[in-house]
């Protein structure tokens, strides 16, 4: 199904959300118009098919480290194993275009006791045309085999949306076409997407598809999504935190679906949502350099505007009843405690008067859910990120004495799902596996998915279809 540039123009506007015709959608509608792993079933014997693997992985020395992602994506390509196709694996690793994912592919090869080649320099970036080498490796491969093709972050073309606007696309388009248009006449016409982490705009998640006959979601991120992302948009409790400002949007779109009644904020979003208060109740309350101007280009700086958002929501979620739970008390940069942030000075993690209010929350949240515990619906809570910067050992306290809350909520029958990144991360490190419901492997996408805007591939695998 060659993809015009037109048409790519098309598609890029919606991508990127400058298209006002557009209509908005919620998971559940995209869930629903995404075909399955099972629909591909037909294909014959001996067909490519393409697979977005969840591929950004560093494996250690055994099977079980480091390569939790690549294992999550066993049982579909087993899938495609059994059914004699010929399976070509792309994605990236890391940000840096230099790096390699010979490592993963051997690893790969490890779990399913087979050999998978890679497949380097396989893009001629001046042109955009897929070298002779990735057909020869497909040509090469038995059905049931697997080809590998390294870091697609290696091209520009990749990256070629993230930061693209409105203006940008009328010259970006055609390139993005031709090169939708070379997968699917060189290498395959039939897509899988199973990298649930690969929430990003980048081409050969978003792109690609476009040209394809058939997508579908792998066995993997369609469980993800069907089961565990579905049960948090029950929450409850929102547990939310971290340095990026903009997941003021994640939360204010989490609100807005009417099940939280209580938030628990730590990082710049709690600053935000706590100067918001301040305001509403007639205090001063200063963020120190979080709040200074000069510091607009950081990725701390919470602008005015950002307060008015923060101070909005908060007067509309005390209306309904939204309990904000915020810090009273914060580790400085020179490891003092305090409870005040001065000028030029900023948080690095909450302080122990937090910690201990923090505990005393969630202990009136479960007195308050008590009545479904045990029942058919369990209530639900969603924590995400951390509570400073954690990878140094004097801003780790205040969530390294959360985590334990978690297994608390979950032993008292609260389902507990963690949204990976940090946050996974960290359970890791103060906590174990079986403390929480569920911990996802990918941060940015369940934020997009619980979020304010739409999954990158999920919008991307919705369109393939409709145009099938």
């Amino acid at each position: 199904m060659a993809v015009s540039d037109e048409s790519m123009l098309s598609w890029c506007r919606k991508l990127i959300g400058v298209d006002a015709a557009a209509p908005r959608k919620t998971l559940e509608q995209y869930l629903a118009e995404v075909p399955r792993l099972s629909t591909l079933a037909d294909l014959p014997r001996g067909t490519a098919v393409l697979v977005r693997g969840d591929v950004d992985a560093k494996p250690g020395a055994e099977i079980g480290q480091g390569d939790q992602r690549l294992r999550s994506m066993v049982d579909t390509l087993r899938f495609g194993i059994e059914h004699g196709w010929k399976q070509v694996i792309f994605g990236h690793i890391g940000r840096k275009p230099e790096g390699s994912l010979k490592a993963v592919a051997a690893r790969i090869g490890q779990l399913l006791s087979t050999n998978v080649p890679l497949v380097t320099d396989w893009l001629d970036e001046k042109t955009l045309t897929i070298r002779p080498r990735v057909a020869a490796a497909v040509a090469d491969c038995p059905p049931g085999g697997i080809v590998v093709l390294d870091n697609t972050r290696r091209y520009a073309i990749e990256r070629a949306l993230w930061d693209a606007t409105a203006d940008d696309l009328p010259a970006l388009a055609p390139k993005l076409a031709h090169l939708a248009n070379e997968f699917a006449a060189k290498i395959a016409r039939a897509y899988v997407n199973e990298a649930l982490s690969a929430g990003s705009l980048d081409s050969s998640s978003t792109i690609v598809p476009a040209a394809m006959d058939r997508v579908a979601l792998g066995t993997y991120v369609g469980s993800e999504f069907d089961g565990p992302m579905r049960r948090c948009l029950k929450t409850q409790l929102v547990v939310f935190s971290g340095l990026k400002i903009d997941k003021l949007d994640d939360l204010q779109a989490m609100i807005d679906r009417g099940t939280i009644r209580w938030v628990l904020a730590a990082g710049s979003l709690a600053m935000a949502l706590k100067k918001a208060a301040g305001q509403l109740d007639g205090t001063n309350v200063s963020l120190g350099v979080a709040e200074d101007a000069t510091q607009n280009d950081k990725p701390f700086y919470i602008g005015p505007e950002r307060i008015e958002q923060a101070r909005q929501m908060v007067s509309a979620g005390r209306a309904k009843g939204i309990q904000f739970v915020l810090p009273v008390d914060f580790v400085l940069g020179d490891g003092r405690v305090s409870t005040t942030i001065g000028p030029g000075e900023q948080q690095f993690d909450i302080g122990p008067q937090t910690s201990e209010l923090f505990q005393q929350k969630v202990g009136e949240f479960l007195e308050s859910v008590r009545p479904q515990l045990g029942g058919s619906s369990p209530p639900v809570a969603f924590h995400n990120g951390v509570f400073g910067m954690f990878e140094d050992p004097r801003f780790e306290d205040g969530t390294r004495q959360f985590i334990g809350q978690l297994k608390r909520m979950k032993e008292a029958g609260v389902e507990v799902y963690v949204g990976g990144g940090e946050g996974g991360t960290a359970l890791e490190k103060y906590g174990k596996p079986d403390w929480v419901t569920h911990c996802f492997t990918a941060g940015g996408t369940v934020l997009n998915a619980l979020g304010s805007a739409p999954v990158p591939y999920l919008q991307a695998l919705a369109m393939a279809a409709a145009r099938r």
